[in-house]
Parts: structure tokens; sequence; C-alpha cells
């Protein structure tokens, strides 16, 4: 690891990047123990022949398709010899289970899918005889085949695709799994309702991933404006937020008007409920449009005279960017990342789910279910996902702060490594993975509660009383701000371990004092800072969403396009949030570091500052402006007891 043997300094002067120490061994070890309990539950399910269950699939007398099988005690139809029966087969696909949410129809191997539809048992004798693939019951003859039904498959046999998935022989017409999803869907007081919001989303597939790649391009444009012209920056998004959403709440409303007369009654009634859902969508859209621009037009008015030290803020955090280029593809590598290990987790769970000893169910097939303490482990690989996702992106966090803060306290910019956000990544690697794995675990604490508070909400909802149901939503609610808060104080906690080689809780309590001292200031910084990126997030809403009405218009009269444009919106809000996340987070290094160094030193020889000129410009500019304002307080103080002396 770099680090053996080697102790935490107990010096608490801040010497930024002059010394590297290992920190919270323990609890690295703690997360690698942790880590080989994750692996010993991936390996238990792949011993227990969950694996080859799982990507083979197996019979209801307990088979596995494509093998030789075992004889299993008290199963009649195990132990059959599938060598050749590589596929299976579900001889009713749509017999569902809506509560257990799985398939209740018995399941055979089969050396062969149908690829065509079957009408008839005469079809599907005909296909055995053809083929060679019996879709009947193993104890069904050939010769049987047109009299028997309860164990042959469900007539007409639908065609399933041309690679099974999963060794399973999936129908093509999935038109029974509708009631599946549906039943997952909570909104189903109106079938009809939810049948035109599914039908507009497939109509307009293709509006929608255009547009979500709109804002995919959109997003790396504002992160190229943020780098090159941060200075007009603030102003150009200040002035198109204010006319985009006097413009977007415009069009919303001419939309309205104009739909409302051109509403045909005499068209037929599922065009006309279809129209008549989009009016009353553009309604609501346009009110809450109204709503949130003269909320906005307010905050704009309130916050005018901060716009000079934001623009100085970003001028600095453009530089950042123009050194660390590289800081732009940090949320590709972390999604990467996440998809990877979310891609493993959901693999071990469904092991899981087929790991175990074989047991016959109340209908006399057999399932695979974990039996003992084993069966528990599925909380354990849950913990696993929060903990592990979470330890992902604060190792995200803390290669952010180690190359921020590498390029804030290096004098000589010149001198910078060659890749600072690899030299990041190599002190993260041999320093401070402990640390990281100990703020992912107090953020993993916070959260599990939070859910299980969540789970037990939905499974109480309706019956709990009013009481029990404010007092769920008020421990959510304070759990969700706690999270919130430890989250910016962990970010803040890499940041000082990063600077100093500190322990977590070192870095925590010394982070905490230095924006506590600093708390108005930064406070002001942050939110003007986070404020404008706010602005550029809703810009691209805006920009995505606009064009969305203007393409999902031209299909009002045949689909509805409420559900499209939510989706577009939420995409893009949510794409431009992973771009400038990075953004803040460079925001929040950069005046931590300015803190620390404001107050270590003084710019006296030996205690230069480190901040370049346009910071030293802007801290200036803030300290006139706050004399000033203080000045002018103290002579309103002062003037009632001027005029009160001289009454005495």
């Amino acid at each position: 690891m770099g680090c053996c043997g080697s102790t935490q300094n107990s010096k608490r002067d801040w010497r930024p990047l002059e010394e590297h120490s290992c920190t919270d061994i323990p609890w690295l070890l703690l997360f690698v123990l942790f880590c080989v309990g994750m692996g010993f539950i991936c390996g238990f399910s792949i011993a227990s022949g969950a694996a080859s269950r799982l990507v083979s699939g197996y019979d209801s007398y307990g088979n596995v398709c494509g093998q030789k099988n075992s004889k299993l005690e008290g199963v009649s139809q195990s132990g059959l010899d599938h060598t050749n029966r590589k596929y299976v087969f579900f001889l009713d696909p749509c017999k569902l289970d809506l509560v257990q949410r799985k398939i209740k129809s018995v399941a055979l191997c089969v050396s062969e899918c149908p690829r065509e539809e079957l009408k008839t048992l005469s079809d599907v004798k005909r296909f055995a005889e053809t083929n060679g693939s019996e879709l009947c019951d193993y104890s069904v003859s050939l010769s049987q085949y047109e009299k028997e039904t309860t164990l042959c498959p469900k007539l007409p046999v639908p065609p399933s695709a041309p690679i099974p998935f999963f060794h399973r022989c999936a129908p093509v017409n999935i038109s029974c799994y509708a009631k599946f999803a549906e039943a997952l869907i909570t909104f189903v007081s109106d079938n009809s309702v939810l049948h035109r919001l599914i039908s507009g989303v497939m109509t307009s597939k293709e509006i929608i991933m255009g547009l979500c790649l709109l804002s995919l391009v959109l997003s790396m444009i504002l992160m190229v404006i943020i780098r090159f012209i941060s200075r007009v920056l603030v102003w150009i998004l200040t002035i198109l937020v204010i006319l985009g959403s006097l413009g977007g709440t415009g069009v919303l409303w001419w939309l309205y008007a104009t739909q409302r007369k051109s509403i045909d009654e005499n068209l037929p009634p599922d065009r006309l409920q279809v129209s008549q859902d989009n009016l009353q969508a553009l309604l609501v859209y346009s009110i809450a449009a109204t709503i949130f621009t003269v909320i906005l037009l307010l905050i704009m008015l309130i916050m005018r005279k901060r716009v000079a030290l934001t623009i100085a803020l970003f001028h600095v955090a453009g530089k950042v960017f123009i050194h660390l280029p590289l800081l732009v593809f940090q949320p590709f590598w972390t999604f990467f990342a996440l998809i990877l290990f979310w891609v493993y987790w959901v693999m071990v769970l469904l092991f899981l789910g087929t790991a175990g000893d074989p047991t016959i169910n109340d209908q006399g097939f057999v399932e695979f279910k974990i039996v003992g303490p084993l069966q528990y482990m599925w909380w354990y690989h849950l913990v696993g996902l929060i903990w592990i996702s979470e330890f992902i992106l604060a190792c995200q966090q803390m290669t952010i702060a180690g190359a921020v803060v590498t390029y804030y306290f290096t004098r000589n910019k010149g001198e910078l490594p060659f890749t600072p956000i690899l030299a990041s990544v190599n002190r993260l690697i041999r320093y401070h993975l402990g640390t990281v794995a100990k703020g992912a675990f107090i953020i993993t604490l916070v959260k599990i509660p939070r859910m299980i508070l969540m789970y037990i909400q939905s499974q109480l909802k309706g019956k709990e009383n009013a009481c029990a149901r404010c007092m769920l939503k008020s421990c959510i609610c304070c759990l969700w701000c706690l999270e919130k808060c430890l989250t910016y104080l962990n970010q803040n906690a890499y940041t000082a371990t990063a600077i100093n080689s500190t322990n977590f809780c070192t870095s925590a309590k010394d982070a905490l004092v230095i924006l506590v001292e600093n708390v108005l200031r930064v406070a002001t910084i942050n939110t003007v800072g986070d404020f404008v990126l706010f602005l550029g997030k809703v810009l691209i809403m805006c920009s995505t969403g606009l064009a969305g009405i203007m393409l999902l218009n031209y299909q009002r009269d045949y689909t509805v396009w409420v559900l499209p444009l939510i989706i577009v919106c939420l995409f893009a809000f949510l794409v431009a949030h992973c771009f400038l996340s990075i953004y803040e987070m460079v925001v929040d290094v950069l005046f931590l570091c300015f803190a620390i160094d404001t107050k270590y030193n003084d710019g006296s020889p030996g205690k230069e500052f480190y901040m370049d000129k346009v910071l030293m410009e802007f801290v200036e500019n803030s300290r006139r402006a706050m004399k000033q304002s203080g000045s002018a307080a103290e002579s309103r103080e002062l003037k009632p007891m001027a005029s009160g002396t001289s009454t005495a």
C-alpha cells in the first residue's frame, strides 16, 4: 500500500502536501474484510449451483437444462438427462403471481424454442416430430399430444425470440406481461389513462432519445463556456434564465390558448380525450411555470448585488479546469465504475434467488431456497450495495479534492504534476482508502434507517393513523437532512485529509472549525455559486423541455406527451447535474483551501499566501464591501445615539 508501518502525525500544524501518511488503516482493513464477505456470498451462490441454474435454467422438477442431473428424493421427474435440452419453456408464460411477482407456470427443458405460432395441439405435435422438441410434460408421449391439455402448453403458443434470454424461451409477443408491469405501478385507477401515457412514450421514443442527446450536448457546451468565458458566464446565465423563464411561460400560455381554441368537439372519442388531456396538462404546466418564474425573479432581485463576487469566483474555478481538464471526465469514470459494480451486485442477487436446497412448493414443483442463518445473506448484500456505492462516490470526491488541493497549494503552476488527477488517484490508493471507507460507512449508517422507514411507510400506506404518518415523514425528512449535512462535511473532511494527511475524524473536526470560523463568507460564496450552477441546470432543462414542447406538440392529437416531456426534463436535469456537480465540488474545495490559507498565512515572509492574484482581488473586494456595509450600519446606529446626546 505504500505506507506499511507508518503512523499518524500528531502535529496539528497545516503543512499542505509536505507529508503523506496512511489514514484510518483499521477502517481499510474492515472494508477489505467486508468485501471478502461479499465475495463469500458470490462464491457460495456459485458453489451451490446457483450460477448454472441461473444461466442454463431449470425445470419445475429441479433438473438443470443442458446437463445430466441427479435424482431428488420425492420428485418423480427429477434426475433426467437434459444434455440435448438446453432451453427452458413455460407452458403458460402469462400465468403470473402478481403478489410474489413471478411466473407460476410449469417449466420444462426443451431442445428448441418455437419460432412460429402454434395454434393447435396438432401443430405442437408436428413441431415435436419435426424438430425433436417436445413441448408437453415429460410424462406425456407423442401419441397423447392431441388428447392431453393440462400438461401441454396453453394455446396458442406464441413464437419465441430468435435469441433465448438466459436459455429461456421468451415470447416475442409480451402483451401478457403488460399486466405484470401494471401490477408494479401504483397508478392504476384509470387503465385507459395509463395506456395512453405508455402509448405516448412508445410513439415518441425517437424524439425522447434525441432530446436526451441534446441535453448531453448542451451540458458539455456549458462546461466549455464555464472553462473559457467564466467572466461573462454569470451575466449570460442570468439573462438567459430570465428570458428563458419568461419566454417559456409565455409559450406555454400561448400553446394553451391555441389548443383550447382548436379543439374539435366532432373528433372521435379517443382522440378527443387525448386532446383534452393535453389541454389539461398544458394548463398545469403553465401555472407551474408562472409560479416558478415569479419565485426565480424575486431571488434574482435579492441576489443581484452578489453578481460581481460570483464572477471572480467562477474565474478562479475556470482556471482550475484549464489546468486540470480531466476533471470534466470524472463523472464518466465514476458512472462506469458504479455500473460495473451494480451489474455485479444484480448478478449475485440473481444467484441468491436460485441458490439453496431443493424444496417442494404448494403446487408440487421444485424451488431452491436457502434455509437457516444463510437466508439473511441478502441483508449483508444490501448493505454492500449502499456502502460500496458510497465508497465509489467518495473516491471521486477525494480524487477531485486532491487534484484541486495540488493546484491551489502549488505556488509555481508550472511545477504541477503532468496529470494532477492521476497523482491524486495515486495518493488516494496509497494513503487514504481507509478514510474514504469510513466516510462512506457513516453515510451508509444514515441511509439504511431512512430506507427502512420508507419501506415501512410504503407497507403501512393507508393503514397508519395521522400521528404515525406524521412521525414517519418527520423521521425520514430529518434523516435526509442529516445525510445531506454529513455528505457536505465528508467532502470537506476529504479536502482536509488531502491537504494534511490526517485521519477522517481529525480532518472532519478541522474542516468543521474552519467552516464555522468563516461561516458567513463561505455560506455567501457557496450559496451564490451553487445558485448560479443551479441556474445552469435549469437553463439546460428548460432548453431541452422547450424543444420537447415544440416537437411533441405536432403529435398532440395522437399521443399524450405529458409523460415523455417529464422523462426528457428529468433526464436533462440529471445530465446537467452530473456535469455541474463537479464544478460545485471544485468551488467548495477552493474555498476551504482559501479559508485555511488566510488563517495560517498573513502574507509576511515565510507565510506567503498561496492564492493567485484573481482570488486576492476577490478577497479585497469582499473585505471592502463588508467594511462599507459595516460603516454604514455603524453610522445608522450612531445617529440616534448622537441625537440623544445632543438633546441631553
